[in-house]
């Protein structure tokens, strides 16, 4: 049975410029015309009318209803839900940031600055920006590109629905250091000739050592050997000794690398455990950071 553009109206509740305008624009073809030029519809086209009106109650777009001849309608839904979860999670994120600044006295312009970023930061960004900052970091070398290939997705949190202050904090300072152009260059810099010298290194021989100076290092935190003590030298002495082995280079060269090492690569580490909730510092962190100072005092 065909229907005229104003039966088709009355029978789906809907007004005539309504149904026209979703005509114009490709959602519900027209199936033809009368002599006098009047458009003409369907009973499938009832049917699909009352589909658009759902979609669009529940927010679907109109450029994506227009694809569903390309598509099947289930997959349509889950890319809605995926945008509807999205949608969710940031107004969670910004009632978080406004419950926390209406229980102040006065607003602050930190509660603006964190309001301006969650509208510009949401995870799709944060993602580009990680990819954008992995790329620069590695440069052409292979090996570093493998090496932060494989901490990727480790280097975008992903904020709890209900984020304290200090969680969107730290989000916020997480995405500025990665685009913060001095700290990739600076990054490139550290341990250049490490990485250009990383095809000629047995990795398990360098994860062996990593584990044993770590260990090391631990031990003398445990049993209370201050980094500048007399006690730590020869400790931290064997602990170059046996890094300069693996990387196969002076120890002048492992003393170096501690001493150029920048502090913004651990306060990202940081950041991350203060967005996910988990403890600070690692073992590891505690470990080279014991080096690091032990080293700039016996051996600098």
């Amino acid at each position: 049975m065909s229907y005229t553009i104003g039966q088709l109206a009355r029978l789906s509740g809907l007004p005539v410029k309504t149904i026209r305008f979703y005509s114009d624009i490709g959602v519900l073809p027209e199936r033809g015309r009368t002599r006098s030029g009047y458009r003409l519809y369907g009973d499938e086209d009832r049917g699909r009318l009352e589909l658009v009106r759902t979609l669009r109650e529940i927010g679907v777009d109109l450029a994506t209803i227009r694809s569903l001849g390309e598509r099947d309608l289930g997959e349509v839904l889950s890319l809605h839900l995926r945008t509807v979860e999205t949608q969710i999670r940031a107004l969670q994120r910004t009632r978080a940031v406004l419950r926390a600044t209406l229980e102040r006295d006065e607003p602050t312009d930190d509660d603006l600055r964190r309001l301006n970023a969650l509208g510009r930061l949401g995870a799709a960004e944060t993602t580009a920006l990680v990819n954008a900052f992995v790329d620069d970091v590695a440069g052409e070398n292979a090996a570093r590109q493998e090496w932060l290939g494989g901490l990727r997705a480790a280097m975008v949190p992903e904020l709890p629905d209900e984020p304290g202050i200090e969680q969107l904090d730290a989000w916020l300072e997480l995405t500025e250091l990665l685009a913060d152009d001095g700290f990739r260059a600076r990054l490139r810099e550290m341990s250049g000739e490490f990485w250009e010298n990383a095809d000629r290194l047995d990795p398990a021989a360098w994860i062996e050592a990593d584990t044993l100076v770590t260990r090391t290092a631990l031990d003398a935190v445990r049993d209370g050997v201050a980094p500048g003590s007399e006690a730590a030298a020869p400790v931290v002495a064997g602990i170059v000794a046996v890094l300069a082995e693996a990387q196969g280079c002076g120890p002048e060269v492992i003393v170096r690398n501690y001493a150029e090492h920048d502090p913004r690569a651990g306060r990202y580490w940081e950041l991350v455990a203060v967005v996910n909730g988990t403890p600070w510092p690692p073992e590891s962190v505690v470990a080279h950071e014991w080096i690091a100072a032990a080293a700039a005092s016996h051996l600098g």
